[in-house]
């Protein structure tokens, strides 16, 4: 499991928002957490899915590495070979990354190169709530600071 980040360390509000782009806020991190939850587990999948360049990637994979986003492990089908797979934290991503497509779809194409199903039937994200399992919608969700989102650095 990654250390806790350290939001003191972050310029303005500390806010898991920030803390989170300073992990997959590279513009190569998010697109090989999408390649790796398609099946794409070995370098060259990764680098052909995504068009990084083969430095930048290797270093996107470290740095997930690191954070405990991504994890590699031997390939069962290439002895000697590793491949990359996704953590827990990684997988959590993945409502993000369904959250972007979703946006991006939306707003971006006029017809959506890729969309997600689930048998016959569009999926789209939304939220719920953990208590109560009610759908709610984003605008009427009250953002609540907590004495730690108060402070700002560089005081």
């Amino acid at each position: 499991m990654a250390t806790p980040f350290r939001f003191e360390e972050l310029a303005g509000r500390p806010c898991p928002i920030a803390a989170s782009l300073e992990v997959v806020g590279e513009r190569w991190s998010l697109l090989v957490v999408r390649e790796v939850s398609l099946g794409n587990h070995r370098f060259s999948e990764i680098a052909r899915g995504t068009g990084a360049p083969r430095d930048r990637l290797a270093a996107r994979l470290r740095a997930l590495v690191e954070a405990g986003v991504l994890e590699r492990r031997p390939l069962s089908e290439s002895p000697g070979r590793a491949g990359y797979f996704l953590t827990e934290s990684g997988r959590d991503l993945l409502p993000a990354l369904q959250a972007l497509l979703q946006w991006g779809n939306r707003w971006l194409a006029d017809e959506p190169p890729v969309v997600l199903e689930h048998h016959d039937h569009r999926v789209d994200a939304e939220w719920v709530c953990r208590t109560c399992g009610e759908p709610v919608a984003a605008s009427p969700v009250e953002r609540v600071l907590t004495p730690a989102g108060r402070r700002l650095s560089g005081r």
